[in-house]
């Protein structure tokens, strides 16, 4: 896999490193047979000489052999040529030892002059792999590697750093180690798996620090599966995790919405012999609020003052930001005014954003505006993100005056409105339809330094799409990504989802692929995109094989989901198949959509299986029993299917004896162009009947 560059680049490849710098030594050293190279010659022996004595001199006066102490030489090393350096480090590693040989070495590569010079490194380094100072090589190879990092040289470096196992030096996990970190801390994340297969291949056993420097470095790239990836076969390995890696790994997965995962790891790891700390506990209650599992997140708050840990502010506001996306506001509120109650734990300006949030999020603008004079009396200073949400809610509320004043306020205040502010602003124009006063607004913004990010192009993009103009929405991508600006899942998910509607599933499939090229994580709403459009398309297999691969990335199915698959299942008249998918959908709590109950049902009655249908609506709750009930009663009368429109009619008055007149004047009307006069006067009977025993009660 590596090549030895250093061989190419001294133009030696017949030599070993050895031998091309013994002879190189020499040559600077033999006796020339012309006077003039020979004079010559003599000079630079006699540099060469002077330098050593002085070094040699100078670490004797020290009278320490402290390894780390610099070296002052009366000798500008800039006068030095590269040659001689070379010669010189060499000379010192075989007369005097490693260690002022590396002493040199030190002093040496603090001139910018040989900093980057490589043949100087694998002079020291081969030098002292003969003196078996192993340690000391070490060093050097990584001081060669952090300098040519600097100058994006570093896989030259690395890739010397594995060569000079071929010349003696004793291949080691201490290598594998900080090559791997600092290729790591370059970002370099695949180049780094490179090296640790490669030093692996070369017998070098990576301990518990490998894995832990290779799940950190995924972690802080923010790639988790492949931190996942690492994370597992570490753990296989019996080896332990740390409590600092332990606390990176619950953050990063609780952030990119894994947190099913960061859960399971929460529980191994703590199994294991981890103690879970105050920090641990919050950033998994707020993985849960955010996801949405609120009754989740204070059991895990209860678990968590089981263990001795008293909840902070922070811990708080998690709780208090879930319930308000739950629209549970008033239990969000009475949360809130326990902290104000509090003496050690005060709401701040994020508790604050949250509760504002909440209320906007509820259209409850006037408390909104309330809690932000309150947070002001408190002399808590909003931030951009407090007026942002503010701003955000009036807009959602068609409130655009308003907006335009919090944003006034904001440069009064002395912090101009930011990206955020300005999407939402973009966001809520483009929804109530006065997309022209949005641009109008983005070209201000631009005016006054304003730089476009992913939300920008991706609301625009949305917006584009609602219009049907695909052309546009692709060329805003495609600029958005000349911008540099790297798109994400929500970006590709809009454009995927307009190609299925168009039942273009080919670049559908394209914008898919590359967006996991790219590391991003499809969401549920971009695999149900793909499902929709291939069930459209009549290709239940992809559709299945699409359906199936949503839990590879933590997907899980919704109604919606399924509603699509049993739809391509019954156009292709595979009803037990949707039938089957139906009690599923139900077996996992997931309620079906008013359109997957009534076409279903409906499926049944065309082919005269009323008991199947009836089988179908069973399991429903009773108010979307009885709105299901009656669209099938309406729609069987339109068709004249009075018998089986009758047959649930009847049911439907069982249940509930004030129907629906809409349901009975299309029902009423069927029977009568039927002329299924018997069937009228009956139900009109019965339906008398009840209603007047209902008067009499009442």
């Amino acid at each position: 896999m590596f090549s030895c560059v250093i061989l190419r680049r001294i133009h030696a490849s017949p030599h070993t490193l050895t031998s091309v710098f013994i002879f190189r030594t020499r040559s600077l050293t033999h006796t020339p047979s012309s006077s003039t190279s020979s004079s010559s010659s003599s000079c630079v022996q006699s540099t060469v000489k002077q330098v050593c004595s002085l070094v040699y001199d100078s670490y004797e006066d020290q009278h320490t052999h402290t390894r780390f102490s610099p070296l002052h030489l009366d000798v500008d090393p800039n006068s030095l040529t590269h040659d001689q350096v070379v010669t010189i480090v060499a000379s010192l590693a075989s007369d005097a030892g490693s260690l002022v040989a590396h002493r040199f070495f030190n002093w040496v590569i603090a001139s910018s002059k040989f900093r980057h010079f490589t043949r100087l490194y694998i002079a020291c380094a081969t030098s002292l792999i003969g003196n078996r100072n192993v340690e000391m090589v070490h060093e050097v190879l990584q001081c060669m590697v952090n300098s040519f990092a600097e100058i994006g040289r570093l896989k030259e470096a690395v890739e010397i750093v594995i060569e000079m196992h071929n010349q003696g030096l004793v291949p080691s996990t201490k290598t594998l180690n900080w090559v791997v970190r600092i290729v790591m801390k370059m970002g370099l994340v695949e180049y780094a798996e490179n090296v640790f297969d490669e030093m692996c291949a070369r017998g070098v056993q990576p301990n518990c620090l490998s894995y832990r420097i290779m799940v950190v470095g995924y972690c802080r790239v923010g790639n988790v599966l492949e931190a996942d990836r690492w994370l597992r076969a570490m753990i296989e390995r019996g080896f332990v995790v740390d409590s600092v890696t332990f606390t990176l790994v619950v953050r990063e997965f609780c952030e990119k919405g894994f947190v099913t995962r960061a859960l399971w790891y929460f529980r191994r790891l703590s199994e294991m012999g981890l103690r879970p700390n105050l920090i641990n506990f919050t950033c998994m209650i707020d993985g849960l609020c955010k996801r949405g599992s609120v009754k989740q997140a204070f059991e895990m708050l209860e678990e968590m003052v089981g263990k001795g840990w008293k909840p902070n502010v922070y811990t708080h506001t998690a709780l208090i930001n879930g319930l308000c996306k739950k629209g549970w506001t008033e239990k969000a509120f009475r949360l809130f005014l326990k902290l104000v109650r509090s003496e050690n734990h005060k709401p701040n300006v994020l508790t604050y954003t949250a509760m504002i949030s909440g209320y906007c999020r509820d259209g409850k603008i006037n408390r909104a505006e309330m809690l932000l004079s309150r947070m002001k009396e408190q002399g808590l200073a909003p931030n951009t993100n407090t007026y942002t949400t503010l701003v955000d809610g009036h807009c959602k509320a068609g409130n655009f005056e308003r907006a335009y004043e919090l944003m006034n306020v904001m440069n009064e205040e002395g912090f101009s409105p930011n990206v955020c502010t300005y999407n939402a602003i973009i966001d809520g124009l483009c929804k109530k339809g006065r997309v022209q006063e949005a641009f109008n607004v983005l070209k201000s913004g631009f005016r006054n330094g304003l730089e476009a990010d992913k939300v920008t192009y991706t609301i625009l993009i949305s917006e584009h799409c609602k219009q049907g103009e695909i052309k546009q929405a692709l060329v805003l991508f495609n600029k958005m990504v000349k911008s540099g600006i790297q798109p994400d899942i929500h970006s590709y998910t809009t454009l995927i989802s307009v190609f299925c509607r168009e039942k273009r599933m080919k670049e559908s499939e394209m914008f898919f692929e590359e967006a996991l090229r790219f590391g991003l994580v499809p969401t549920n709403q971009t695999y149900t995109s793909m499902i929709c459009g291939y069930c459209k398309e009549g290709d239940l297999s992809l559709a299945f094989k699409f359906f199936h691969r949503m839990s590879d990335h933590g997907c899980a199915p919704d109604s919606i989901t399924y509603g699509a698959l049993i739809s391509g299942l019954y156009k292709q008249s595979k009803l037990d198949e949707a039938r089957g998918l139906y009690d599923a959908m139900i077996e996992k709590g997931l309620t079906p959509c008013e359109v997957t109950r009534v076409t279903l049902a409906y499926e049944y009655c065309k082919i005269e299986d009323s008991c199947s249908a009836m089988v179908v609506l069973e399991r429903l709750e009773k108010k979307p029993w009885i709105r299901t009930v009656n669209t099938l009663v309406r729609k069987l009368s339109s068709e004249k299917k009075v018998g089986m429109a009758a047959l649930f009619f009847r049911k439907l008055l069982d249940m509930d004896p004030h129907v629906d007149r809409v349901t009975l004047a299309a029902f009423m009307t069927a029977c009568y162009e039927s002329s299924n006069y018997a069937l009228v006067s009956d139900l009109s009977s019965r339906i008398y009947k009840e209603n007047h025993l209902a008067i009499k009660s009442d």
